[in-house]
């Protein structure tokens, strides 16, 4: 398992007490940041605006000192980590995001760490979140084709590798500034060896509106396969500009989602109404593949093949 970083293995950058062995790992935030990064972090980055927060992450913008690149800072507090029981997910994470090296994959440069925080550095997705532009909008068919390929592109590469990200989203999926998809957030994801003898996944997580209909009956579950459905969900929404199962009641929309009951908005075209009823199958044994997905006509057009750099 890849937990090492900067010389240092997982459970010791998780330790909250522990004073850092590595020259790296042993920084502090300053105020010697420049212009609008105000604080510098290990004499590495210097830090800027915050770009968003969580209950247990904020991110922010930052600056690596000696290239001038940009890049975004993820910092975790190790109380919150420790109190919360998640230190396995917190390995997983990291563990993951250095496994995956692919073009619409969010990449993972370096973990630090302090006495009482965990700092991930990223790749900087300048366009942001492809929640905030569908917000403003739906988009064109041809514009949602070019999305869905990126993302099946970085899904199929994730399966290939044994990871399921099981919290596909829109707010999980940023935009570079060739305006280009990017995956990100692994934190609720699986690898393979979190398999069950039966063959299934088993933890209970995800976003409602975004959960595949066998998570809710609570018996086990493919991880591609959900993973799979909400990358149906994205689709929907991209050319439609609503989510296609809500509901006040968050029953009442576990329950449409169960028996899938959903319309596509009547400017969407033939071919696309059949792919996104192959994707919110509530079947998982008949729900398309990505195999049967890369065949697909609609998808077909005008997709081009990602080539990925293995020793990037």
């Amino acid at each position: 398992m890849l937990f090492w970083s900067l010389g240092l293995v997982m459970p010791e950058i998780l330790r909250e007490e522990s004073s850092s062995s590595s020259s790296t790992t042993a920084g502090t935030i300053t105020g010697a940041g420049t212009g609008d990064f105000k604080l510098n972090l290990f004499g590495k980055y210097d830090v800027g605006k915050l770009l968003g927060c969580g209950a247990f992450a904020k991110v922010y913008h930052a600056r690596d000192v000696r290239t001038r690149q940009s890049v975004a800072i993820k910092t975790v507090s190790k109380t919150k980590i420790l109190k919360g029981g998640f230190t396995e997910h917190v390995k997983r994470e990291i563990s993951i995001m250095r496994r995956l090296r692919h073009p619409h994959i969010v990449r993972l440069h370096e973990v630090l760490a302090t006495k009482t925080k965990i700092y991930y550095v990223m790749e900087f997705a300048k366009g942001g979140e492809l929640f905030t532009k569908v917000s403003k909008g739906r988009f064109s068919e041809d514009l949602s084709r070019r999305y869905f390929q990126q993302l099946i592109s970085a899904v199929d590469y994730c399966h290939s590798r044994g990871v399921y990200h099981r919290d596909l989203k829109l707010e999980n999926l940023l935009l570079d500034e060739n305006w280009d998809l990017k995956v990100t957030d692994f934190g609720l994801s699986a690898v393979t060896d979190q398999i069950r003898p039966d063959g299934f996944l088993h933890t209970l997580c995800g976003t409602p509106a975004y959960v595949a209909p066998e998570i809710l009956e609570k018996k086990g579950y493919d991880g591609a396969k959900v993973d799979l459905w909400s990358c149906g969900i994205i689709l929907f929404v991209l050319n439609a500009g609503y989510l296609p199962f809500t509901d006040a009641n968050l029953m009442a929309m576990y329950r449409k989602i169960y028996k899938g009951e959903f319309r596509c908005p009547k400017w969407t075209s033939h071919g696309l109404k059949l792919l996104l009823t192959r994707l919110l199958d509530t079947n998982p044994e008949t729900r398309i593949s990505i195999e049967q997905i890369r065949n697909d006509p609609w998808f077909r057009k005008g997709y081009k093949e990602v080539l990925i750099c293995l020793d990037c």
